[in-house]
């Protein structure tokens, strides 16, 4: 797949439905959460706050989305691979921007990074259950 071609992957409309699948999920599971999409680059394509979310979340979940996109790991893996002694010991002391809490996911599309998603405002288990959901509402949509 080219770049041109590639980089439409997260239009308006998918972005917007990731939105939707995020909210819905959410609502579901009774938690208000703050959820954002990045680019293949970790550079913002959407952010939303439902209801009363964490205000800590606001600053996380762009740094989930930012971190899963450039490491294309989620980053309940890059936490464990920053741990003392593990392979990425102190990466987030290189890039500020990387956050080592869970709930950031990767997109892929035709085995390519398309962009991340970031989850807050839930337990660790709800934050991944809901980034799960919309990881999997992407790959029926955009693959």
């Amino acid at each position: 797949m080219d770049m041109e071609v590639f980089q439409m992957v997260l239009t308006d409309e998918i972005c917007d439905r990731l939105c939707d699948a995020a909210k819905e999920k959410s609502r579901e599971l009774g938690v208000d959460i703050s959820f954002a999409i990045s680019d293949e680059h970790g550079l913002p394509r959407a952010y939303r706050r439902y209801g009363e979310a964490l205000v800590l979340s606001i600053t996380l979940v762009p740094g989930k989305t930012y971190t899963s996109a450039v490491t294309q790991c989620k980053t309940k893996d890059v936490a464990a691979a920053a741990a003392e002694g593990a392979s990425l010991m102190a990466i987030q002391t290189n890039d500020p921007r990387i956050t080592l809490v869970a709930g950031g996911y990767p997109l892929f599309a035709d085995g390519k990074i398309a962009g991340g998603i970031g989850v807050g405002g839930g337990t660790e288990e709800q934050d991944c259950r809901i980034a799960e959901y919309v990881v999997s509402v992407f790959e029926k949509i955009a693959c």
